[in-house]
């Protein structure tokens, strides 16, 4: 098998998982930074691999040289996209405890609350990137008000999120300075949750024990990390995907206005459709495995494409069409298995959130620049755009 030039799944994503599922199942690719990886494109292959025990999450059993994404200190390593059973189930256990439905739906309220005042401020202006003012800031001040961070100690965190999701080849030295950044603020956090806890995520984590089981400081330091970054860098893209592909399907967007019961359904399909995260974090086969009758030696990277999975007219009929209306059952964009994504539901209920209060607030609303300029962010593991230029009439509808 040929190298896949990896830029072709950041140029065109969708069109080159097509041509890769028509070619066959696994791939050689040539993943970040130069190293080899086996790229897994059909929907019955991915969702088999998502929960094959053989495929591990713990980058210790990588072979030098493959792919193993970015490398991150031991104290933001020890999370649960970098575990295995029994650690992982241990961990998950612990922090499902603290992590609740009952906590999500009292945020639905005060989210419904913060996507009014962002609104509210840019509503006079008639145009604004709405990534920026929007969608950006909307799961950061949610999962920072979650976790109880101060306000003062937010203002680094995109920039911190960007410099990992979307390094700099000419300025290596900015992903560095992030994670000793995110060190700094996750450890001064932690110890001013335990000497003052609050009624926030952090402090319940801090608390939590089960049978004399607590989680360890690297635990501890290593769940704040991945929360606030899975959390809040997934949440930006759904929401900002979403809006522009009903952008894109004026119709879908008259559907929903006139049968907004259909927005937490059309969440699922906008999920399915473009959804934030085209790779399952990558796994190393514990021994030998055979994947779509490809062997895959050993400690060798395996990435799977939920992007990919997602768009297989093996399993979807039609996929490339956007439909509201469709039967997503079994799509992969949260995960399968015991790695399924713990904060899908807040996830869920802030994009259905931010969306309602969107479209109840603009009777029309429509791309301030010309479709071709719009730019996504040069990443195969995230799928997002750079900016979102809107612009919009201030006419409210009411009963939405």
């Amino acid at each position: 098998m040929q190298p896949i030039d990896v830029t072709e799944l950041t140029t065109d994503p969708y069109g080159t998982y097509a041509r890769l599922r028509e070619a066959g199942p696994v791939h050689r690719i040539t993943g970040p930074g130069g190293a080899p990886a086996w790229l897994v494109t059909r929907y019955d292959d991915v969702r088999r691999a998502l929960a094959d025990p053989r495929l591990s999450l713990d980058r210790r059993h990588a072979l030098p040289g493959n792919y193993s994404g970015f490398a991150l200190p031991p104290a933001l390593d020890a999370n649960l996209l970098n575990m295995d059973p029994p650690d992982h189930t241990r961990v998950r256990r612990l922090v499902a405890k603290a992590f609740t439905p009952g906590r999500v739906d009292k945020l639905r309220a005060p989210v419904r609350k913060l996507a009014d005042e962002l609104l509210d401020a840019v509503e006079p202006e008639g145009r604004a990137d709405l990534l920026a003012v929007y969608a950006g800031p909307l799961p950061i001040t949610v999962i920072c008000d979650l976790l109880g961070v101060p306000q003062e100690d937010r203002r680094d965190f995109r920039t911190w999120t960007d410099a990992l999701i979307t390094p700099d080849r000419e300025r290596p030295h900015l992903m560095k300075e992030a994670v000793v950044g995110m060190m700094r603020f996750y450890t001064g956090l932690i110890d001013s949750k335990r000497a003052a806890p609050g009624d926030d995520l952090l402090s319940d984590l801090i608390a939590v024990q089960e049978d004399g089981d607590a989680l360890s400081d690297d635990e501890l330091t290593s769940l704040a990390f991945l929360i606030l970054f899975a959390g809040y860098e997934n949440t930006v893209h759904l929401i900002a995907n979403a809006v522009l592909a009903l952008l894109d399907h004026p119709e879908l967007l008259r559907e929903l206005r006139t049968n907004p019961d259909g927005l937490a359904a059309a969440v699922e399909e906008l999920n399915r459709w473009d959804g934030p995260s085209p790779l399952a974090i990558r796994r190393f086969p514990l021994e030998d495995v055979e994947i779509g009758g490809v062997r895959i030696p050993a400690g060798e990277t395996v990435l799977l494409s939920l992007a990919s999975a997602n768009r297989d007219p093996g399993h979807f009929a039609d996929p490339d069409r956007l439909d509201l209306g469709r039967d997503r059952s079994g799509h992969l964009a949260l995960g399968h298995g015991i790695h399924y994504c713990l904060g899908a539901p807040l996830a869920r209920m802030e994009t259905e959130t931010a969306l309602a209060a969107l479209l109840e607030r603009f009777e029309h609303l429509e791309l301030d620049v010309p479709r071709a300029d719009l730019r996504w962010r040069p990443a195969i593991r995230a799928r997002g755009l750079i900016s979102l230029p809107v612009r919009w009439s201030s006419t409210r509808r009411t009963g939405f």
